[in-house]
């Protein structure tokens, strides 16, 4: 095997945008149309291929076809160190009785092909596979022998991809703490990849668990911390969650903010999906209406309502000074109290109170440079 190539599947690692021209390589020592990659979690499933496959495997992984065939979950079961073809797995029966190739590669001029799946540390599993024209017939056993030389290098490829992953979860948390923000990683099911030690030390407001997981000890604010984590894997959902946590003990009242961590969209091995970071909420005062706004995602409407709520005015009064209905106003603090995760404009106002304090605090504390 050519070094370069075998150059370019580490660089892979660090790059993943060159994932595509490697899979077109493979290709053509398996004289296929094209290649793909994906990586299965229990929620997330992430993948590129060579352009000549996308828009296919567009359509594929938009149906039901990912649970209804019986290629991946076979190859998987089968726990072969190596690429594995159709009838290596399949009667002949079976193979004109299973959906993928009945609906999918059948009908787009396929039905050969290899694939090999490679279990992560992260708990993932990688997928590699190639499709071949059904006209070319199935592929070689010299040819699987090529692809199984190849197939150590890019189960070293991935597992590096991983530990990248898992040091920037880390670096992450720690460049929060720098600032004075309490905060963790966490992965797409909520599992805690990294940590820093000012929300290690927040033990009135947050439970550790086994397996990584982590819980928030006020149980209103878990639930919307759940909610938050599922969120996240929705396309076009809100892109950032704040609400209100209270103390076990003392009930005092912090900020949590689930912040999601944006990837390339070719980068099928990111695992960090979001960050919850917590802010501690200390003296009254009303806080300006863009950072209110910006915290709670709130509408500028709110966002003013909010405010004025907080300086001590009625919901009475803000409507007749605004010039609106109360009905307006009440529609409004709603809106205020679901978004902060409170039951009353009481703990509104104390959430409220003490965030521009808050900052001030974290300003005046800082090193001058």
């Amino acid at each position: 095997m050519d070094q370069q190539f075998i150059d370019r599947i580490y660089e892979c690692s660090f790059v993943p945008e060159l994932w595509p021209g490697v899979l077109d390589e493979l290709s053509q020592i398996a004289d296929a149309r094209g290649g793909h990659l994906t990586a299965f979690s229990t929620k997330v499933v992430n993948w590129t291929s060579s352009a000549s496959l996308r828009a296919g495997l567009e359509r594929y992984y938009a149906s039901d076809l990912v649970t209804r065939g019986q290629r991946i979950p076979r190859i998987i079961g089968a726990r072969h160190a190596g690429f594995l073809r159709e009838h290596d797995f399949f009667t002949d029966d079976e193979l004109r009785a299973d959906p993928l190739h009945q609906d999918f590669l059948r009908p787009a001029g396929l039905g050969w092909g290899a694939a090999t799946a490679i279990p992560l540390p992260t708990g993932d599993t990688l997928f590699f596979g190639f499709e071949r024209n059904q006209d070319r017939g199935f592929i070689e056993s010299a040819i699987v022998h090529q692809l199984d030389a190849v197939r150590p290098h890019l189960a070293r490829s991935a597992f590096m991809s991983a530990r990248l992953q898992l040091e920037r979860a880390r670096v992450a948390s720690e460049t929060l703490a720098l600032i004075g923000l309490p905060a963790l990683v966490f992965d797409n099911q909520g599992k805690v990849l990294a940590a820093n030690h000012l929300i290690e030390a927040l033990n009135e407001h947050v439970r550790w668990r086994a397996q990584d997981r982590v819980s928030l000890k006020d149980a209103a604010a878990d639930v919307l911390f759940r909610q938050a984590i599922d969120t996240l894997n929705i396309i076009g959902a809100a892109p950032v969650r704040s609400f209100a946590v209270r103390g076990a003990i003392t009930n005092a009242a912090m900020v949590a903010h689930i912040i999601p961590i944006r990837r390339s969209a070719r980068d099928i091995f990111v695992r960090c999906a979001g960050s919850l970071v917590i802010t501690p909420v200390t003296l009254p005062q009303a806080p300006p209406v863009e950072l209110v706004q910006s915290l709670f995602d709130l509408t500028p409407a709110e966002a003013r309502v909010a405010r004025r709520l907080t300086g001590g005015e009625t919901v009475e009064n803000i409507a007749l000074t605004g010039g609106v209905s109360l009905n307006t106003i009440r529609t409004q603090v709603r809106g205020v109290l679901d978004k902060t995760g409170c039951r009353r404009q009481a703990e509104v106002v104390a959430l409220l109170g003490g965030i521009t304090a808050s900052c001030k605090s974290s300003v005046a504390t800082a090193p001058s440079t």
